[in-house]
């Protein structure tokens, strides 16, 4: 039967992991309400003169701060899900306690997601991780995959400069649409996805069209 969302995972394990989700959303307005909001380290004088000083109501103020630490909290709980996703196509699995978050089943590639501006250290040490680990495995391919890259690509990971840089043969780094690519087959994988996004979320709500 042809799945009624995407092609390269099932009906079933999308509205999964759109279930987790949720839970994940409900969980971050459940945890971060006005009543534990001072019990967290927020700094209350500067919420004070923020509030005087711009003109802006002290409520107003709360409530944004409120918004801010769900919203930071849901951006970690999005990145499981893009590995929930990527875990679902045939031949890949979750990463779980591999030190990766993507593998596949053959242990041919690995990858480690990353969805927020790294500074060059932390970069550096995961390529340092993967290099290593490809010296070690040698059929392996490995994937720094980067969805806050605005340069949509795959290519291998060069670091340094044009008098000293380093790289691995099987060492990648890329972006997220370029890596729901390899993983699929499907170019357009990614983009689909978003697409269907509003309709299995009525589905799984139960909404009226």
């Amino acid at each position: 039967m042809k799945n009624k969302y995407v092609d390269f995972i099932s009906d079933e394990h999308l509205l999964n992991c759109i279930a987790n989700l949720h839970k994940a959303y409900l969980k971050a307005k459940n945890n971060i309400t006005k009543k534990n909001f001072y019990s967290n380290k927020v700094d209350t004088i500067k919420l004070t003169f923020d509030a005087q000083f711009n003109n802006i109501n002290q409520e107003s103020l709360i409530q944004a701060e409120i918004l801010r630490q769900i919203d930071k909290s849901i951006n970690n709980s999005i990145g499981t899900f893009h590995e929930q996703i990527l875990g679902g196509i045939q031949g890949f699995q979750v990463g779980n306690l591999s030190g990766y978050d993507i593998k596949s089943n053959d242990g041919t590639l690995f990858a480690i997601l990353n969805f927020e501006s790294l500074s060059q250290n932390i970069e550096e040490g995961i390529f340092e991780k993967l290099c290593n680990d490809a010296q070690f495995n040698k059929i392996a391919s490995y994937y720094y995959v980067d969805f806050s890259s605005k340069n949509d690509s795959l290519e291998k990971w060069v670091i340094g400069n044009e008098e000293s840089s380093e790289s691995h043969k099987r060492v990648f780094k890329t972006s997220g649409n370029k890596f729901y690519q390899l993983l699929t087959g499907n170019e357009d994988a990614l983009s689909s996805l978003q697409s269907k996004l509003p309709i299995v979320i009525r589905d799984y709500l139960k909404l009226p069209v």
